[in-house]
């Protein structure tokens, strides 16, 4: 139950941060309207909890990935870790953001704003697209394997995981924006296999199968 509840407070948290900082993030020419600087410092707080829901969730399910499988269990442990880590340089970046517009008054100096709203961008493309799709598979393919989850919960994360790295890899080079319908779409089946995992997790656990260890991982 604990897995799932973080796994939910991954998502409030993630869609909260966002929604809080784009007044902020928005304001291409270093004006910011009213209340956005108090609304982005609640957004960081919001992706503080955030970090610690990720690597959370990576501590929660090791005992159980571990009997299927020690290696892939200390990768997605780790994973989460280097997700939640550079989905806090992102939150450094706009705390940084909040601090020079206020000193700068109406509107912050053009090269410094660019650049640390550019560093929120690139650290929200690899490390809730990117890490998180890595770390999707490796969780949907050990679920799979060994019967974890039903198997239409584990192919929504074998599925997801590459479409959402899929997607950063365009967005990169310049196919399209991170915030756009093509990036939305994208990232659904990663959303879906979220809510559906956290949901099974919460009313079901894992199971006997979990606890047994039974369809360990062939090394």
């Amino acid at each position: 139950m604990a897995a799932g509840l973080l796994f939910l407070l991954t998502e409030a948290s993630a869609i909260a941060g966002a929604i809080l900082y784009r007044p902020l993030l928005g304001a291409a020419d270093g004006r910011i309207p009213q209340g956005a600087d108090t609304q982005a410092l609640l957004g960081a707080l919001c992706e503080v909890v955030l970090v610690v829901a990720v690597a959370g969730t990576g501590a929660a399910l090791f005992p159980v990935l571990r009997r299927h499988g020690e290696g892939l269990a200390l990768g997605y442990a780790f994973g989460r870790l280097l997700e939640a880590a550079v989905i806090a340089v992102g939150i450094v970046s706009v705390l940084a953001l909040v601090t020079l517009r206020r000193d700068a008054g109406t509107a912050a100096d053009g090269g410094a704003d660019v650049v640390l709203v550019a560093v929120h961008d690139w650290t929200f493309l690899l490390g809730p697209n990117i890490a998180l799709g890595l770390n999707t598979v490796v969780l949907a393919y050990v679920a799979y394997r060994a019967w974890l989850v039903p198997r239409f919960i584990a192919v929504l994360g074998l599925v997801g995981g590459p479409l959402i790295c899929a997607s950063a890899v365009a967005v990169m080079f310049g196919a399209y924006e991170q915030l756009s319908t093509a990036g939305a779409v994208a990232a659904l089946p990663v959303f879906a296999w979220e809510l559906a995992l956290a949901g099974w997790l919460i009313v079901r656990g894992f199971g006997p199968r979990a606890a047994d260890g039974a369809g360990v991982l062939a090394p």
